[in-house]
């Protein structure tokens, strides 16, 4: 992410077993033979997996297609047993579990039940939430629950400024949001979740850098984590987000106008050790695909080890060996781009 934090690395790596180790290995050692010959060869099992628990959301940010409702594929809720199925199946392997692709996570009531399962497998549990929902309540059971890493996103230290991106939520509930994670922390004595503000960074926002890590410091947050906004049609930038500020900028203008400043190289280490898991069960190559289009497996009809290594993963990462360009979801990827800027 954006930097290494001591404490919670370590609670990382606390994680880690033999066997967990040897899959990682197995998986690194893979990817670099599949860059080498340019054949799709894939050991091991993922060693990070991100879990949609819902794709409903409250708000309506511009850049999202769940806020946007723009969705072709259905909407749900995340089912328990479903989930702990599947965690059934690969938490031997799986160092690493992120509770977030769509939609926000509290909305779906069994989300920190499924926290809690995944915890108790010594899995490192993350989420990303606008904490509209961390009531005093839910922040006591977040803590609980053994969540080890809580990201919650704050676009703008004044109700004007955030709510350009945040489209219907208040600046007010994020921050008693903020105040009741960091009051349970100290009560219940525990060193977990680790706690960011994530400020993704836009034109509307990016004079308050500096007041964010204010605001930070004051309510107690262990970080604060500046990332770039990923804009669909950044060549016109309708909604004038794209940052005057480069560094924080994931695209540069030019006499050809505003292009994106990745490298599209063909390899994607993402497609090796970290898929993506709809809340309905469909298995998607990466974040990017967020309405689930590259669809290469569903487990509802077949266990996830079948399909991770079936023939439609195969010429999946085929063809990000081979041609990268030609794939649609990969034309606004930052893989290998700088995401997130250490301010």
């Amino acid at each position: 992410m954006s930097r290494l934090n001591r404490n919670d690395t370590i609670n990382l790596l606390s994680k880690l077993s033999v066997r967990r180790v040897w899959n990682g290995m197995r998986v690194l050692g893979s990817f670099y033979l599949s860059k080498w010959t340019r054949s799709a060869i894939q050991w091991g099992y993922p060693v990070s997996i991100s879990f949609e628990p819902t794709n409903f959301c409250n708000l309506r940010c511009p850049e999202c297609p769940s806020g946007l409702r723009a969705f072709t594929r259905p909407t749900g809720m995340l089912k328990q047993d479903f989930f702990s199925k599947t965690i059934d199946e690969l938490h031997r392997d799986l160092l690493y579990l992120v509770f977030y692709f769509q939609g926000e996570p509290y909305l779906n009531p069994s989300f920190l039940d499924m926290v809690k399962y995944a915890a108790d497998k010594k899995i490192y549990t993350a989420t990303s939430t606008n904490a509209h929902y961390l009531t005093d309540a839910n922040s006591r059971r977040t803590i609980e629950s053994g969540l080890d890493r809580l990201i919650i996103s704050i676009d703008g230290t004044t109700q004007e400024v955030y709510e350009q991106y945040r489209v219907g939520g208040q600046l007010s509930k994020v921050l008693e949001g903020a105040r009741n994670i960091v009051k349970w922390k100290k009560e219940l004595k525990s060193k977990t979740p680790f706690v960011v503000f994530q400020f993704l960074v836009v034109k509307p926002n990016e004079h308050q850098v500096d007041d964010v890590k204010k605001l930070a410091k004051e309510i107690g947050v262990d970080d604060v984590w500046f990332k770039t906004a990923q804009v669909y049609d950044f060549k016109n930038d309708p909604n004038q987000l794209i940052p005057t500020i480069d560094k924080f900028s994931r695209y540069k203008k030019g006499r050809d106008g505003t292009t994106f400043k990745g490298k599209l190289s063909n390899q994607c280490w993402r497609l090796w050790h970290d898929p993506v898991i709809t809340w309905d069960g469909l298995v998607a190559p990466c974040c990017f695909d967020k309405d689930a289009q590259h669809r290469l497996g569903d487990l509802r009809s077949k266990p996830f080890r079948e399909i991770w290594k079936n023939g439609e993963y195969s010429q999946f990462r085929k063809k990000i060996l081979t041609g990268r360009k030609n794939i649609d979801i990969c034309a606004n990827c930052s893989e290998g781009t700088k995401v997130w800027s250490n301010d």
